[in-house]
């Protein structure tokens, strides 16, 4: 065998391997040799087969098992020989495959880059804090008391007011056709719950019950149904009925009908709830904070074949939104090399991270990836069985469970070296800075 590099450029290597011929046949030889000694045919005994009528029948096929453990061989032995790290699995081109001669194939490798030292002590990062006030607890009891108190007729009888309860029949026209799926009949709707298509709900206001009225909207432009999307539309609506929801009084028999014992158990998970909400969304925005300080702080080349890959996944989610109706504004060739230098960023902190969870045995662990299975079951009730089932059985599936665990592990790994300060702000200001990052994100993307 001989292994001779021929390019050698960035994260790309390039090796042509010859393999003698005489190799290839003395393989083809060996396997015939052991065929020989149990194969039957018409007209000969087991294991009397002659060797020439074997290689007449089997010989192509063989040739070709030959060729492929060779060149996998050859693959292998030429990353150890050479102590690469590909990135990807190698591509191999054949250059000349021809029983009776040498075999000749190039062997191109993009690597994995040398990251070297990674240190976090330079990096600053504000983390912001909030503290429940007792007055957001006490809101979110009287809308807990609000959501579970009883819904009663309006008395006396009233014209509709935002926070009401209509009882509607209606139907949907486009160009004065019943459009399907755009019926109901005796279907609630709380006015200012903009549960239903913007403008909706706001033209029921001033409704009276035993009113017919004609809603007029347009769909939004992203509209889940594509043959709706951004189409003028007339809905013949009638009022069977208004009521008002009663709350519930604030004390124990509340708690218990939501599982807790006493009104000042109730009070302490809520306040908890709020706390973790608030944390959680703490720590997206200071996880983007040092994402960004990551991809400023190291620049390094990537293997083009990752950066595609993530690509061809990003595009392939523009390519859906455009079949289901989304109309794509910017020109497409722009689009993409924004998405692709979004793909490179993906990849490069990918890269950084994997390598810093590697060197500091930053692991998940089987009971973390069940417990993610849980989470995923209990998103579906009533299908928890199905769920465990498909997990169980698709490896891949948990795997992919893994990298999201493994990256929050390696980003609390990294914010405990880095130096991160807390700054107390008013929830107000807390939903404010996750608004702009998340405005920022879709300017990104």
């Amino acid at each position: 065998m001989q292994i001779t590099e021929i390019a050698n450029e960035a994260l790309k290597r390039s090796y042509r391997v010859v393999l003698p011929a005489a190799d290839i046949a003395g393989q083809v030889d060996g396997r015939l040799q052991e065929m020989a000694k149990t194969a039957s045919m018409p007209g000969f005994r087991p294991g009397k087969v002659p060797v020439n009528l074997l290689r007449r029948q089997y010989g192509q096929a063989l040739f070709g098992e030959a060729v492929e453990k060779a060149v996998n061989e050859s693959v292998g032995k030429t990353i150890t020989d050479n102590q690469l790290k590909p990135a990807l699995q190698p591509r191999i081109e054949v250059k000349k495959i021809e029983e009776g001669q040498d075999l000749e194939f190039e062997v191109i490798v993009e690597l994995l880059p040398e990251l070297g030292e990674i240190g976090f002590g330079d990096i600053e990062l504000e983390r912001l804090k909030v503290s429940v006030e007792d007055k957001q607890v006490d809101e979110a009891v009287e809308r807990m008391a609000q959501g579970s108190g009883e819904l009663k007729p309006v008395e006396p009888a009233r014209a509709a007011q935002k926070g009401d309860t209509l009882n509607i029949d209606f139907t949907g026209f486009i160009d004065d056709v019943a459009f399907e799926n755009g019926a109901a009949q005796a279907y609630d709707i709380e006015l200012g719950s903009n549960s239903l298509i913007p403008g909706f709900e706001d033209q029921l206001i001033g409704a009276e019950t035993g009113q017919d009225r004609d809603v007029k909207v347009t769909f939004p432009a992203e509209y889940g149904a594509a043959q709706l999307a951004g189409k003028d539309a007339v809905f013949k609506v009638k009022v069977n009925q208004i009521s008002v929801r009663h709350p519930k009084p604030i004390d124990d028999e509340l708690a218990k009908g939501a599982g807790f014992d006493t009104l000042e158990a109730m009070r302490k998970a809520v306040r908890e709830r709020i706390e973790q909400d608030y944390n959680q969304l703490s720590r997206a925005l200071v996880k983007r904070k040092l994402l960004d300080k990551l991809a400023d702080k190291h620049k390094f080349d990537v293997p083009s074949g990752l950066v595609e890959a993530e690509f061809g996944s990003i595009w392939q989610q523009v390519e859906d939104a455009k079949k289901a109706g989304q109309k794509i504004e910017e020109d497409e060739e722009k689009l993409k090399g924004d998405y692709r230098d979004i793909a490179n960023r993906r990849v490069r902190l990918g890269l950084l991270l994997a390598e810093v969870g590697r060197k500091n045995n930053i692991e998940v662990t089987p009971q973390e990836i069940n417990q993610a299975v849980i989470r995923e079951a209990q998103r579906y009730p009533g299908q928890e069985k199905q769920v465990f089932e498909f997990y169980g059985k698709n490896a891949e599936m948990r795997e992919r469970l893994r990298a999201p665990i493994f990256e929050d592990k390696t980003i609390d790994f990294v914010l405990e070296l880095a130096k991160v300060s807390d700054k107390a702000v008013s929830p107000d200001d807390l939903l404010k800075a996750a608004r702009e990052g998340d405005e920022a994100d879709k300017q990104a993307a």
